[in-house]
Parts: structure tokens; C-alpha cells; sequence
């Protein structure tokens, strides 16, 4: 009987922000109308392939032409700049975990029937040690509170630690990755055979969705779809680009 007065009581002294701009609004771990429409949404009708915008969808845009990548496409629910891009720094580097919750709600319409598995982007346990968690993990976490999908979350492994990718272009950033990334023996039964879907916070490049997904077809992977928060648009050698990691 005294749950509804507290939860009022709490609501009142701690009400609900925006996570973009910290005005209050109704519920947890969602934006404002302001914040909201300022940011980029993705239809989700781009490249055959990498899922990147196109003014002629369900084409394969030249890049994935001329280096067809190892995935087998891209889904991102947003463009990675302004509100979006401050969210996923804001969840990576400012531990602000209850963002992953919000980022989930906006990319769960986005996973294929198909999948079978969750797997997230791993760190390398240095990087988990210093940091304490994995934001992709969490990401993939609050996904499965609305899908019934399992979620394995140490198939994936890094084998060797790698300095940032932020700032690095394309090709720099696949050698940083290049036989980065492994599957854990103990779980090689539950990704033979199956459709996986591999969660991760910002898709930049490629690189380490590419290096991920050649080592779960190695593995016996069917396919392997790549579902993010955020996606780099327009992306080329010298840019600067976020950190991967």
C-alpha cells in the first residue's frame, strides 16, 4: 500500500529529465519533442548491403561494390551527430547506463525476425577492467527486455588489447582490428547454424563489424546483421571519426 505514495513522492523530488537536455518530461530515459526532432532518424531504406542512405534505395552503393563486406547489412536507428552522437559518448565515456535503455527502444523495431542470437561487440578485458562495463552489452541487455531472443554475451572475445580508433580512417582502422577477434570455443555449437544478430553502439567504418563477422562465419554462422545506436555518414580515409571502442 505504501509503494504508490513513495513512487510519487520519489517522482517529485527526482522527476524524469530529458536525456538530451535535461528538462523534465514524463518518463525515464527518453528525450524531449525538441530533442527528439533534432534528431536524425534512419528509414532504414539505404544500400542492399551496408544499409548506408541512398537516393535510390535497395541498390549497392560503390564501396560495398568494389569491397563487399563480410557482414550481410547494416541497421542503424540514427545518423551519429549532434543529440545522437552526445548520447552514445555520454553512455561510453560518462557511464550513463540508463541511455542504453533509450537507445534499445529506438533500434528494437529494427531486428530482423530472423535472428537467433544476440551477440555484443566485445572489449578487451583491459578495456572492460578500466571502463567496468561494456556498452554494447548493455545495449543488447535492454533489447532482450522486448524481444525473446538470447542474448551470449563472452562469445565474442578480443585477443589482444588495441589503441583507440578515434580519429583513425578506414584502412588504418581495419589493420588496428586485423585478427583482433575470436570466437570462444565453449560457444561455437550456439553460433553454428544460426542467424546472429551483432549489437553495437556506432558503426564508423566497418572495420570491426567486418573483423567480427568473418570470425562467427568461420564459426558456421548463416549471417550476421549489424544493429546499432548510431551510423557515421560519409565517412573517408582522413576523416576524423569516433572511437570505436
Amino acid at each position: 500500500m505504501l509503494l504508490r505514495p513513495l513512487s510519487l513522492i520519489t517522482r517529485f523530488a527526482l522527476p524524469a529529465r530529458c536525456a538530451g537536455c535535461g528538462v523534465v518530461i514524463e518518463q525515464d530515459h527518453a528525450l524531449c519533442a525538441s530533442c527528439w526532432s533534432s534528431v536524425d532518424f534512419l528509414t532504414g531504406q539505404g544500400c542492399a548491403s551496408c544499409g548506408v542512405p541512398m537516393a535510390v534505395p535497395g541498390l549497392i552503393c560503390g564501396p560495398c561494390l568494389a569491397q563487399p563486406p563480410a557482414h550481410d547489412g547494416v541497421r542503424a536507428a540514427t545518423i551519429y551527430a549532434d543529440v545522437a552522437s552526445d548520447l552514445a559518448v555520454r553512455l561510453k565515456h560518462g557511464r550513463r547506463l540508463g541511455l542504453a535503455r533509450l537507445m534499445a527502444r529506438a533500434m528494437s523495431p529494427l531486428v530482423p525476425p530472423s535472428s537467433e542470437i544476440i551477440l555484443p561487440v566485445p572489449l578487451h578485458r583491459w578495456r572492460l577492467w578500466r571502463r567496468g562495463f561494456n556498452q554494447s552489452l548493455q545495449i543488447a541487455r535492454a533489447l532482450s527486455l522486448d524481444r525473446p531472443v538470447p542474448i551470449i554475451a563472452d562469445a565474442l572475445i578480443r585477443t589482444r588489447a588495441t589503441p583507440s580508433l578515434g580519429g583513425l580512417g578506414a584502412s588504418e582502422r581495419a589493420r588496428a582490428v586485423r585478427g583482433v577477434f575470436a570466437v570462444d570455443p565453449a560457444h561455437r555449437s550456439a553460433i553454428a547454424g544460426r542467424h546472429v544478430l551483432l549489437v553495437d553502439d556506432v558503426y564508423t567504418t566497418g572495420a570491426t563489424a567486418n573483423g567480427c563477422a568473418r570470425v562467427l562465419k568461420r564459426a558456421g554462422a548463416l549471417s550476421v546483421t549489424i544493429l546499432c545506436w548510431a551510423r557515421v555518414i560519409h565517412s573517408r580515409e582522413g576523416d576524423s571519426s569516433p572511437s570505436q571502442d
